[in-house]
């Protein structure tokens, strides 16, 4: 059956709300404990319990409460915050505990508290098993001439370790610790599609954002039912004809140029990774592909892609 694009929306904003129905949330939050620093009154991610259960937890960096369901980070700086989760981890990596850290990246991700305050960061691929907030970029690549508009269109490698064979956006990608969505747009683009940084530079255009809460499955490589709450800096990137997206590592097997009925017919077939085709819906949103008169839960889907998330979230305004 062809999936709609609330269908499609729903698969990537996968963590229920309060408001839908209190008691059915209430009863689903009991398979969580919440992530929290020593001396923030707030929560910044959802544990699921029996990753708690896997996990050791050296009680000079950790506070287990199982009866309030929480998991407390000790440290009074963000050094000593690093150093425990880095140990804890590596301790877990040794032991072999969890599937998701045999795909270590070396990078490392923020975690903010109030105000964006940066209070920690961890390797990128533990960040579900805490369920933090994870920010990235996304970019849609386009040609628009005589011949109409056309996507760009990746297909993931059959050996990648989330998604793999899935379609991907034009340019994807994390962003690490201290970076800002533009120049991790400018670092992805060459990484990952070939495009020069004067090319991005001179054709990029910033088109706000995405929000959501994911709950991974199993194409999602390692544990599923894990708690992926992320914020993704959207942008479009217009090209002309001469300009042609090409794969650069071995994350991308080819590219392709999709006519707009083609790109949703891939959609409609669920060949798209699910925040990517959350990012495709907000595109044909913003160039007015999808209106209010041609979907019938337009105000629904807009509402979902734009999700307020439980946690302390930052601004990445230059300072």
């Amino acid at each position: 059956m062809a999936k709609s694009n609330l269908d499609l929306v729903q698969e990537c904003d996968r963590f229920p709300y309060y408001q839908d129905d209190p008691a059915a949330y209430t009863t689903h939050m009991k398979n969580y404990h919440s992530f929290r620093v020593k001396g923030y009154d707030l929560v910044l991610g959802y544990i699921l319990n029996e990753v708690v259960d896997r996990f050791d937890w050296p009680k000079e960096f950790w506070t287990i409460d199982p009866a309030e369901r929480t998991v407390t980070l000790l440290g009074s700086t963000p050094a000593e915050r690093n150093q425990a989760v880095a140990q804890t981890l590596a301790t877990a990596v040794k032991q072999n505990r969890f599937e998701v850290l045999r795909g270590w990246r070396n990078e490392l991700y923020p975690v903010f508290g109030p105000d964006g305050e940066f209070l920690l960061e961890m390797e990128r691929c533990a960040s579900p098993l805490f369920g933090i907030v994870s920010y990235g970029i996304h970019a849609t690549a386009y040609v628009e001439d005589e011949n109409g508009l056309r996507l760009w269109v990746p297909r993931r490698s059959k050996t990648k370790q989330t998604y793999p064979s899935m379609l991907d956006n034009t340019v994807a990608g994390g962003m690490s610790t201290g970076e800002r969505p533009y120049e991790c747009l400018v670092r992805e683009a060459m990484e990952e599609a070939s495009l020069p940084e004067d090319v991005v530079r001179a054709n990029a255009r910033a088109a706000g954002c995405v929000s959501y809460t994911y709950v991974r499955d199993n194409r999602a490589g390692g544990e599923t039912d894990l708690v992926q709450p992320e914020v993704e800096y959207v942008y479009d990137i217009k090209l002309s004809a001469d300009v042609i997206p090409k794969p650069n590592d071995s994350e991308v097997e080819e590219f392709c140029l999709l006519t707009v009925e083609e790109t949703k017919e891939a959609l409609a077939r669920g060949e798209f990774k699910p925040n990517c085709a959350v990012v495709l819906i907000d595109f044909f949103i913003r160039h007015g592909l999808l209106t209010p008169e041609n979907e019938k839960d337009f105000l629904e889907i807009l509402t979902k892609i734009h999700r307020r998330l439980e946690f302390p979230t930052a601004s990445h305004v230059t300072r």
